[in-house]
């Protein structure tokens, strides 16, 4: 199994609402992982939508986030790099519904979809109730109203494909799924946004401005944690940017 790091563009944002105690301008790698099994293209998230800062996304959005994305950066040439299509992809997995995760879903309407339950309802009551696209929140509505051909609920640790689990670390939002990534050369975890930087993740823990429950959140870093520990594993976390730096990024792969 393979496992390629697609860097997506960057989110420029406030710091103080990354990590508690922080302030200034601060980037956020926008990361999607491609993952490859003998019989499996699994795209884990999706990035934010191209045309995000065209008025794709609500005045919110990009009130507080301003993508930069260079025409390279665009998902489907991300994966042409490592020699597929969109079409290649068979399976996409949502850590959470938020914007820059969801962006690319109009690209995979022939793909199993796999997504938290818990978000999954949050988002699909926040921008159907509220007519108000300044009440959704970290949301994108027309994220939402793409038709997938099939979705997946998930709200249990699951194993989906030999050497890949799916673990549950809501926080963030009421539901929020990482990848347990078992390669021959080690396990890698990708949490996403459970914690957004190595400075998030401590110890001590800090705080983020975007979180839906404290006591979830807590408890889901103490998961990965031990997940770290019984693995002795490498994380990639989901926004920092420091260790985007250093990381081997498609066409190279972990392995």
């Amino acid at each position: 199994m393979k496992v390629f790091v697609l860097p997506t563009g960057y989110l420029e944002t406030d710091a103080a609402g990354i990590v508690a105690g922080e302030s200034g301008p601060i980037r956020l790698p926008v990361l999607c992982f491609l993952l490859q099994t003998p019989e499996h293209n699994l795209l884990f998230d999706t990035g934010c939508h191209p045309d995000a800062m065209r008025g794709y996304w609500s005045k919110k959005i990009t009130h507080s986030f301003r993508l930069v994305q260079t025409e390279a950066e665009r998902l489907e040439n991300r994966l042409a790099a490592c020699g597929l299509r969109p079409a290649d992809i068979d399976t996409v997995v949502l850590s959470h519904m938020h914007f820059d995760h969801t962006g690319g879903l109009y690209l995979f309407p022939g793909a199993q979809v796999y997504a938290p339950r818990a978000d999954f309802a949050a988002a699909q009551v926040r921008v159907r109730i509220h007519p108000d696209p300044f009440t959704h929140g970290g949301y994108c509505k027309a994220d939402l109203d793409l038709a997938q051909n099939d979705y997946t609920l998930l709200d249990a640790d699951t194993e989906l494909f030999p050497g890949v689990e799916v673990v549950q670390l809501p926080g963030h939002t009421p539901g929020l799924m990482g990848l347990v990534v078992h390669l021959a050369g080690g396990v890698v975890l990708l949490p996403q946004d459970c914690v957004y930087t190595a400075a998030n993740y401590g110890p001590p823990v800090r705080r983020t401005g975007s979180t839906a429950n404290w006591e979830d959140y807590h408890a889901s870093i103490d998961k990965l944690r031990a997940l770290q520990a019984r693995y002795h594993a490498k994380i990639i976390f989901a926004h920092d940017w420091a260790q985007a730096q250093t990381l081997q990024c498609a066409p190279d792969f972990y392995a």
